[in-house]
């Protein structure tokens, strides 16, 4: 289990004023942002095994691992800003500070606006409940009132197109057909931010387009998107500016063109 330490963090409160932070374009603002995590230095498999070193040796060996380490960044209003770098370099703990699920060991951490993270898709998903219930319940997770998802509902279950399987069980859907559905939910009102984790490769080629046009299409009524891929011609293909993140460290934060070049150079 790994647990972010917050000894002396401070984390700007979404109420904050925007005369706190320079810039009237700016959406989201990371200053010297670093998170720690303190994880098991040897492998803990239960509680029980955890409750017994506890309670006989008064100790349980911890080491810390840095994920995000002095970031400062900016994110403009309506631009789509990339994330980039190998697995563990941090961009999904930054998404998670963006999102609010997260708070920073240290530094500050200032987002303006209603976010739509998503970080994991199906995650609040219920194998047993039928798809129509599902839209029903991620809708009312994600701040949609019965009568909002009732007036969507034809709206989702077109765009994600998984046709007379909406009233089936979702143990029965396919790995792709969960992810379409989760995506149609998450994506069916204009956020402020939207933010992508990984999500632009689920479905067929032609549900992928649908899914690029209407990122698109947010993005020109005025969204912020922050996007995570490890696909590069999709970082090229989607984002104006792109930030390559190394063992929790920003790179380079420039043009997604750059970005991409100079991550690949460095592999």
């Amino acid at each position: 289990m790994r647990t972010p330490t917050t000894s002396g963090a401070v984390a700007l409160a979404p109420e904050a004023r925007a005369s706190d932070v320079s810039g009237e374009d700016v959406v989201i603002r990371l200053e010297h942002v670093t998170v720690r995590y303190r994880v098991p230095a040897e492998p803990v498999r239960t509680f029980k095994e955890w409750a017994i070193r506890y309670l006989l040796r008064r100790k349980v060996p911890y080491r810390e691992v840095l994920a995000l380490n002095d970031v400062s960044l900016e994110v403009r209003a309506g631009e789509v800003f990339g994330l980039i770098g190998p697995n563990g370099a941090g961009k999904s703990t930054l998404l998670k500070l963006v999102a609010r699920v997260l708070r920073p060991t240290s530094g500050r951490v200032w987002v303006k606006g209603r976010v739509a993270p998503l970080l994991a898709m199906g995650a609040a998903f219920h194998p047993e409940l039928t798809g129509r219930e599902n839209v029903y319940l991620n809708g009312t997770l994600l701040g949609m009132t019965r009568r909002e998802i009732d007036e969507r509902f034809d709206a989702i279950v077109a765009f994600a197109d998984i046709g007379s399987f909406i009233d089936a069980p979702l143990r029965t859907y396919s790995s792709g057909m969960v992810t379409r559905l989760a995506f149609a939910v998450a994506t069916d009102r204009k956020p402020d931010i939207l933010i992508l984790d990984e999500v632009m490769g689920v479905g067929d080629t032609a549900f992928q387009q649908k899914s690029f046009a209407r990122i698109r299409a947010y993005q020109e009524e005025g969204a912020t998107i922050l996007f995570v891929s490890h696909s590069m011609e999709a970082i090229k293909r989607l984002c104006q500016r792109a930030a390559w993140l190394d063992h929790g460290r920003v790179r380079f934060v420039g043009p997604a063109d750059e970005a991409v070049e100079r991550y690949l150079a460095s592999l």
